[in-house]
């Protein structure tokens, strides 16, 4: 058997097409991040929480709290608008309505398999109390049928047991035709049942029930003193469309619907003896269902009209019965049960929720700029934009005190102002039970923050007033993500200035906690000035940001933007956690895992329980025992001086140097990179030619395919080579030694280095680069020579990697396959860079990138 499973799969994958053929839509590609929850987290989270739980106990006697989680997952897909136009209002607020029916749909599968487990009778007097209530409440629905069954019967007895009319010898007028023709003039001798009619297609179940019935007793006889009294008469509109879809609804509604579920499930009031666990968890099941019926209409964008206490909103509210179960079992002697799938349940509602994992927004901080700039114009009170920074702040408070809206429902704004009005009035509507934070990226002062608080308090307001009611949940945190070099120096003045405003510190305290989450992004500080720059700046800001907070009394959770490959940030996460700045991780992190790391990561159970427990790990040990500081100041002025001539020398070569933007376009893949569809998002946040808007992911990836690695190394050989020359190559020892940051950094470039490969990039330039930009290519070559020779002499080590001997092994496994996919690709390039249209070419080309990406494992 398992050899014929086997050989089905290796079938299955050997005659499926290699190649995406057309670029994901945002929504599909969280259909695809959900179903890594659905196929490996949902059964990795009660496993690890098991672990935790145990280790607990064991070393301090009490264990895990069952709705205690130490962990939350949240998503960007379907969130992140940055750069990004096919990110509208409308697709976040399905991938929410998705995630939620997803999560709902694996309830629904756990609530039936416990409720097959739970049969026993013995139960708590709460418990027991709640399954005669549920059981009184459906009798008296069945009462309530049964009565509008007899009524109708009733009905007919008393029509059928009076004078009958006499037979007509002929037709009426106008019978012949379909029962869904209009029929106004109120003529006809005999009862017609009607439906209600309703504006927007619903059907209400009471009123369904009083129309029928009053239809029905009314029409007595033909002979009836007031005959048309028993005729509901059928609109001029009602067409034969309305009919099928009264009928439909008809059918669904509590009234008309089949009792198949019925069969399949006996009702309880007639089983006696069925245990009260079944009782309670079948009325859950019942609201499940119910709850996801709801969001099936919301999807299809169909009125939906639900009483409050059918369906669930909150976890709390999922909770509940089945912590009561749960208390139930423990003291009526099955604490074994409990502690089984019952448990796994309830720990999977605190960690997942309603939603499985809540959506982050992500916008740059010049739309919103833009959005402020089309208000203020239509108030007439000046260009937003044009402001200084003071005169923003102090509008921007003004209107945040306020209790009135700013923007007028008469407005009317370019489309792109109105999509950004659009995404927060969704994000009013589904408030802080489905989204998590909202990320300005770019954020580089103070106001930036501000005006999401206020366009946020605008629609809730608006949102508020149309339903009567609050906005649901609260309001979304604002997180400022700070990531050129610039905007990483200014960082903590920038969040200084923030808690600095009684609003807004009020708000944070009130709202959330006293919680501030501050997020740093290492893609584009390291384009923007290398990857040593990046990280030493990385360290300084968070720093700055945790005193500022603490100045104000303020708790930071910083959210570290890392990406796959070490240019982008990426690298062992025990490792890098380890190596943060004292005081920066107090209990609380965020990190994303992008890219094909989240497939490596969290693909399957057991390697998603190992990673899970390394990040717990990790941020117990950075709490309770911080990383050490540099011993001494020389250690962070040697730091600066690196990081001066890395970063001088990394910016000569990509921004100064006039040849290099046309060598970086023939030495790698980097155009033909887009027609792999691996991505919604476009390539380039603007429609230039530059290094500067092209994306990090691009980038980096473009530069392993040809295995030189160039953004992880570019410009560190040159920074601690003219610090050795300076006589402080024991002091740079000394640092590896002692310093957590300074050593992880230098390990992961040695790991980079690793990777790279002269003669495969010298390749790359020999064939498809021009004779005149061959010369940039052996500087560059040289440099990385220059980079092993002086992280080795910092390391103490012998050759690259010698202390991960294991990466070594796996890089050498990897070179037979590595090598020749490299050579065809340098072919495939030279041929199809003379051939642009040939299909085949461009396939052969993209199955190579596909190639080197799983060989090179940290790609972008």
């Amino acid at each position: 058997m398992l050899i014929e499973d086997l050989v089905r799969e290796i079938t299955s994958i050997w005659q499926t097409d290699e190649l995406r053929r057309y670029k994901p839509t945002p929504v599909e590609e969280a259909k695809a991040g959900l179903n890594i929850v659905e196929q490996s987290l949902w059964k990795a989270v009660p496993h690890y929480l098991r672990r935790v739980s145990n280790a607990l106990k064991k070393h301090t006697g009490r264990p895990l709290p069952l709705t205690c989680t130490p962990i939350k997952f949240g998503s960007w897909m379907g969130g992140d608008r940055d750069g990004n136009p096919n990110v509208t209002a409308k697709v976040t607020k399905d991938v929410c309505l998705l995630s939620r029916w997803m999560a709902i749909d694996l309830y629904i599968r756990e609530v039936d398999s416990i409720r097959f487990e739970l049969s026993m009778n013995r139960c708590s007097d709460r418990l027991s109390k709640l399954s005669h209530e549920i059981l009184e409440e459906e009798t008296s629905s069945d009462v309530r049928h049964e009565s509008w069954n007899q009524s109708l019967n009733g009905s007919q007895t008393k029509l059928h047991g009076q004078q009958a009319p006499t037979i007509p010898t002929h037709l009426p007028a106008r019978a012949d035709l379909p029962s869904c023709t209009e029929c106004n003039d109120g003529e006809s001798q005999y009862i017609r049942v009607e439906f209600p009619s309703t504006d927007n297609n619903t059907l209400n179940r009471q009123d369904l029930r009083q129309n029928l019935r009053v239809s029905l007793q009314n029409g007595n006889s033909p002979n009836s003193s007031s005959p048309k009294s028993a005729v509901t008469p059928r609109s001029s509109s009602f067409n034969s469309s309305q009919l099928l879809a009264q009928r439909k609804l008809f059918a669904e509604s509590q009234i008309g619907r089949s009792s198949f579920q019925k069969l399949l499930e006996p009702r309880v009031s007639q089983s006696p003896g069925i245990s009260p666990y079944r009782i309670v968890l079948g009325n859950v099941k019942d609201k499940l269902m119910k709850t996801q019926k709801r969001l099936e209409l919301l999807l299809e964008d169909l009125p939906c009209e639900y009483d409050l206490w059918d369906y669930y909103e909150t976890s709390d509210q999922l909770l509940e019965p089945l912590l009561l179960c749960y208390e139930s079992l423990q003291s009526s002697g099955s604490g074994v049960l409990a502690d089984g799938r019952l448990a796994d349940l309830i720990r999977r509602v605190a960690t997942f929720g309603m939603v499985l994992m809540k959506l982050d927004l992500r916008q740059e901080s010049g739309r919103h700029a833009d959005t402020l700039d089309a208000i203020t114009r239509y108030l007439d009170i000046g260009t937003y934009s044009e402001w200084d920074e003071g005169k923003k702040l102090e509008f921007l408070t003004r209107e945040l005190k306020g209790k009135r809206p700013l923007v007028p429902q008469s407005i009317e704004v370019a489309p792109d102002v109105k999509e950004v009005l659009d995404t927060f009035r969704v994000a009013a509507e589904l408030g802080s039970d489905s989204l998590g934070a909202y990320v300005i990226s770019m954020a580089s002062n103070a106001s930036d923050v501000l005006a999401v608080e206020l366009l946020q308090k605008d629609a809730r307001l608006a949102v508020s007033g149309e339903l009567g009611r609050p906005c649901p949940g609260g309001t979304l945190r604002v997180v400022p993500l700070f990531e050129t070099v610039k905007d990483l120096r200014g960082a903590g003045a920038v969040i200084r200035r923030l808690l600095s405003i009684d609003w807004y510190r009020e708000h944070i305290i009130k709202n959330h906690n006293g919680h501030q989450e501050v997020m740093v992004g290492y893609s584009d500080s390291g384009k923007d000035a290398g990857r040593f720059t990046a990280a030493w700046e990385l360290y300084k800001a968070q720093e700055d940001v945790v005193a500022a907070s603490n100045e104000y009394g303020i708790k930071v959770t910083l959210f570290h933007g890392r990406g796959g490959s070490i240019g982008r940030g990426g690298g062992p996460t025990y490792l890098a956690i380890q190596s943060q700045p004292p005081g920066s991780v107090m209990g609380t992190l965020r990190s994303t895992e992008q890219g094909e790391m989240v497939q490596a990561k969290f693909g399957l159970p057991q390697t998603a329980v190992r990673q899970l427990e390394i990040y717990t790990t990790a941020v117990l040990l950075a709490t309770l025992r911080p990383p050490l500081p540099p011993r001494e100041e020389k250690w962070r002025n040697l730091m600066e001086e690196i990081s001066k001539i890395s970063c001088q020398n990394y910016r000569s070569v990509v921004y100064e140097n006039p040849e290099f933007l046309s060598y970086f376009h023939e030495a790698t893949p980097q155009a033909e990179l887009g027609f792999l569809n691996i991505g919604s998002r476009p390539t380039r946040r603007k429609s230039s030619t530059g290094i500067g808007h092209l994306r990090a992911i691009p980038w980096v990836f473009a530069w392993t395919q040809t295995r030189f690695v160039l953004p992880a190394w570019l410009g560190v050989g040159a920074g601690l080579q003219g610090v050795c020359e300076k006589g402080h190559t024991d002091d740079l020892k000394a640092m590896y030694k002692e310093w957590p940051f300074f050593q992880s950094t230098i390990d992961l470039i040695e790991m980079v280095l690793g990777k790279a490969d002269i003669p495969i990039a010298k390749h790359y330039d020999e064939v498809l680069v021009s004779k005149s930009r061959q010369e940039l290519g052996s500087k560059l070559r040289r440099e990385l020579l220059t980079a092993e020779k002086n992280v080795l002499v910092v390391s103490g080590h012998e050759k690259l990697s010698e202390n991960n001997r294991s990466l070594r092994r796996l890089i050498e496994s990897r070179l037979p396959f590595l090598n020749p996919m490299n050579m065809l690709q340098v072919e495939i390039l030279k041929r199809l860079r003379c051939d642009d249209d040939n299909h085949k070419l461009r396939d052969a080309l993209l199955i190579t990138i596909n190639g080197i990406a799983a060989g090179m494992r940290n790609t972008g």
